[in-house]
């Protein structure tokens, strides 16, 4: 703390007039004491009377002359009684520097007293800026979290709804797509089916022209070209071939499924339909079958 020059004066002012007063007070009590202090007098009785009577009567009454005892001694004067002082006593010097040293000490204790004061006064109104400062500080804070509380629910919201916006358009789209998927597969179907209707119906009609039994004819004829007899074979061989073929008559797979011969002939028929790989084309591609049951009468 920065000690004023005012205050300086002020405290200086202070003791002088302190210092006045004291040193006054005890001039006023020495002088009223010496002026109220009676003068010591002696306890002696005396008349005053005429030489010549004294002589005259002396002269009559004297005996004859005798010789003078010693003169007694003078009785002691008596002491006198002791003054009791009506002031206060004179000051010593050394309660004087005793007392001196007493204000000195109270007016610095008062001093330090004053500026440890001063000092927490200070301390404490620094303290309550502090806090003051603090406490705007914290406001300010809280304040700000809050706006960026604020501006982030606020963009949060925001994204949720765009993403719902988003995912009700998408899910508009995908139930557009879905429509006009259903509806192309529909009209896939509708015309797959169309297609499949006419062409069961066209080859009903090659069926039915004996188109189907030329093409059979024709595939039993190439697997018959294509057996190896057995020596077990007999006469009146007759048996149910299932031949699968893939596109362009290439032979997938073949099994017997019904025979009068042995396994020798079962065998021999089988490996026949692989040789006979490519089946013969039909003459119309509506006539096209993947399974084709062939009847094997080699005789």
């Amino acid at each position: 703390m920065i000690e004023r020059a005012s205050d300086r004066w002020v405290s200086i002012v202070l003791s002088v007039l302190l210092h006045g007063t004291l040193v006054a007070a005890l001039a006023y009590g020495f002088w009223t004491y010496r002026q109220s202090r009676p003068t010591p007098t002696l306890a002696i009785e005396a008349r005053a009377v005429d030489a010549r009577t004294v002589n005259a009567a002396a002269l009559r009454t004297l005996p004859a002359p005798q010789p003078r005892p010693p003169p007694e001694p003078a009785p002691a004067p008596p002491e006198p009684e002791p003054v009791e002082p009506t002031g206060p006593p004179q000051p010593t010097p050394e309660e004087l520097a005793q007392r001196e040293q007493a204000q000195k000490e109270q007016a610095e204790k008062e001093r330090v007293q004053k500026e440890q004061a001063e000092r927490e006064a200070v301390e404490q109104q620094r303290l309550a800026e502090q806090r003051q400062a603090e406490e705007k500080r914290l406001a300010a804070q809280r304040q700000r979290e809050a706006q960026e509380k604020a501006e982030a629910e606020r963009k949060a919201a925001e994204a949720r709804k765009r993403a719902e916006e988003q995912r009700v358009a998408e899910q508009k789209r995908a139930e557009a797509a879905q429509r006009e998927a259903e509806q192309r597969s529909r009209a896939e179907s509708e015309a797959v089916l169309r297609n499949s209707l006419a062409a069961e119906e066209y080859a009903n009609q090659l069926r039915t022209n004996g188109a189907l039994v030329s093409w059979l004819s024709q595939i039993t004829a190439r697997i018959q070209h294509a057996w190896l007899r057995p020596p077990s074979a007999r006469q009146g061989i007759q048996c149910v071939l299932h031949i699968t073929q893939a596109p362009g008559g290439v032979v997938v797979s073949a099994r017997i499924e019904s025979c009068n011969g042995d396994q020798a002939v079962r065998e021999s028929i089988e490996a026949a339909a692989y040789r006979a790989s490519p089946l013969p084309p039909p003459p119309d591609p509506a006539l096209f079958e993947r399974d084709l049951e062939v009847t094997f009468r080699p005789d």
